[in-house]
């Protein structure tokens, strides 16, 4: 008897170890817990949100309450009618709910009380029910609603005081009865003391509630679950298994039936199509290996057009190098324009007297200006090669281009040359517009030294979802194709000796440090086309 006894448990033992081993089972435990896990957290978040809103909505009541209780006061304070201050406090404090009403003075003192043992009891200006009217770096106005209510527990009741301030109004300190000054801010405050028992209640009964809708609703989930992984998993399961069975033995033409539209049904698909995915990953690696030599070779170019704006750069700091033998002899005589430019400016400013020389004046202002531009030009070509971060400041694409125009209005008038500004869309930069006035000049003044018979100049102001871009259009000669590659090297010119080869260079240097990029779009013997791309100015997020 005893030996068939324990053949009977062996073989029981074994039955619950399969069992616990089976994917069905694991899977019911494991989203079961996975349940209970959600819905402990969905009940925690849900009776936590709902124990806030109760209790800011039941301090919002309380609020209201204080508030109906000042106004009703109100005008019985003005006429200092103490009693019928009184008489309507504790008609209030007769309500359900309603645990004591004081009214305290500005120096602590409680002066109005429902319970009238406390009236002319002082109490101390460091307790909860004070601590934030008397704070050092704010006034009470400033303390958020949150911080005027308390709560505390006396016995087995919890209670709910709110703090409303009475302020120190116009018909306060002008009326006859009271012996206020117009300085005083606050002249006391309104406590409301209310019982908190109905509002426990009412949570506790819905966190129960809410507890055993969330239980039952686990013990539904988890029968549904179990009974739909027992009829419609295993199955399935065993159909793949025994299908990567056989492919682990070579039967590679193996198909698994697909009896459904679920994700089973996808395993099943994907597994009759792995060998079709296999040979298209192994044509992807023939593919990559026959155009490995034109993806290496277009790595290549893009290491050459780095290395040549490495050489670009390396050549743009020499311009600091020339700036320093001729900054001092520049600087004098700038420095000397700027100076007798601003005198004479300000002489004939005393000398009007009906504004006949404002047009001389606009002339020297305009003078002083340019001469202190140039000034900061031979500085910025002195620290070119190790210039510091700059300050930029906002500014309208438009406004620079007008600037440029007025400047080179008289080269206009002297080789005829009509000036037209075209905007697509209002452009705003966050740039130095000194260092872009000074490149689109570089630009505009090419443009006019290739026209020498006249012609038609175009501004052009448009922009991308966060480009800017200014294009300059000439009608001049053009550009060779041999001279393409070397217009902003510096010192690099088809001018002859009328140019110094440094204004595109100078012009390109400016605009890469201000993260943009400049870029010849045509150069035909029908004109040329310089577009320069800035980055536009970032909205506040």
């Amino acid at each position: 008897m005893s030996v068939t006894w324990i053949g009977a448990s062996g073989s029981g033992s074994v039955m619950a170890v399969r069992l616990r081993n089976t994917l069905s089972f694991r899977l019911i435990v494991v989203i079961s817990l996975i349940l209970l896990a959600n819905l402990a957290i969905y009940t925690y978040i849900t009776v936590s949100r709902l124990e806030t809103d109760l209790t800011r909505t039941y301090s919002q009541n309380v609020y209201a309450t204080s508030d109906v209780i000042k106004k009703s006061t109100r005008y019985s304070m003005l006429l200092n009618r103490r009693e019928d201050v009184h008489e309507i406090i504790k008609t209030v404090g007769r309500e359900e709910n309603v645990e004591k009403i004081r009214i305290y003075n500005k120096q602590g003192t409680i002066i109005f009380s429902t319970d009238t043992t406390e009236i002319d009891r002082a109490v101390d200006v460091h307790a909860d029910a004070c601590v934030m009217c008397h704070k050092e770096d704010q006034t009470f106005a400033q303390v958020p609603l949150t911080e005027r209510i308390r709560v505390y527990t006396t016995g087995r009741h919890r209670l709910l005081g709110l703090i409303n301030p009475i302020e120190n109004e116009p018909e306060c300190y002008n009326a006859n009865c009271h012996a206020h000054t117009q300085e005083q801010k606050l002249l006391g405050v309104l406590d409301v003391v209310i019982s908190v028992d109905q509002l426990d209640r009412t949570i506790e009964a819905n966190t129960r509630a809410i507890i055993i809708t969330s239980a039952l609703a686990l013990i539904v989930i988890a029968l549904c679950i179990a009974l739909f992984i027992t009829l419609y998993l295993n199955k399935p399961i065993r159909e793949i298994t025994d299908g990567l069975e056989k492919l682990g033995h070579g039967q590679l033409t193996h198909k698994i039936p697909v009896r459904s539209q679920d994700e089973l049904g996808e395993m099943a698909k994907e597994f009759n199509d792995m060998s079709y995915k296999l040979d298209q990953a192994y044509k992807e690696i023939k593919d990559w290996s026959e155009t490995l030599n034109e993806k290496v070779q277009q790595k290549t170019e893009e290491l050459k057009k780095i290395y040549g704006q490495v050489i670009q750069i390396e050549k743009l700091a020499s311009l600091g190098k020339l700036s320093a033998t001729v900054a001092h002899e520049l600087n004098n005589p700038l420095e000397g324009i700027l100076t007798y430019s601003k005198l004479i400016a300000k002489k004939l400013s005393k000398l009007q007297q009906n504004g006949e020389y404002e047009k001389i004046l606009e002339y020297l202002y305009l003078i002083a200006d340019e001469s202190s531009r140039c000034g900061k030009i031979v500085k910025d070509l002195l620290l070119f090669s190790h210039r510091d971060d700059e300050q930029f400041v906002e500014c309208d694409a438009a406004a620079i281009v007008d600037k440029c125009a007025t400047l080179l209005n008289h080269h206009f008038e002297i080789h005829n040359i009509t000036f037209e500004k075209k905007i697509s869309a209002p452009v705003t930069l966050m740039c130095n517009p000194q260092k872009i006035e000074q490149a689109l000049i570089a630009l505009m003044m090419n443009a006019i030294e290739a026209m020498p018979a006249g012609g038609h100049l175009t501004a052009e102001i448009t922009r991308t979802e966060d480009t800017g871009i200014l294009r300059i259009r000439d009608e001049g000669t053009g550009i060779a194709p041999k001279d393409l590659p070397h217009i902003f090297e510096p010192f690099y010119t088809t001018k002859d000796t009328k140019g110094t080869g440094l204004g595109l260079a100078v012009a390109y240097g400016i605009i890469t440090h201000h993260k943009g990029r400049i870029d010849v779009e045509s150069a035909s013997d029908k004109g040329t086309v310089m577009a320069i791309a800035l980055p536009l100015r970032k909205k506040a997020s």
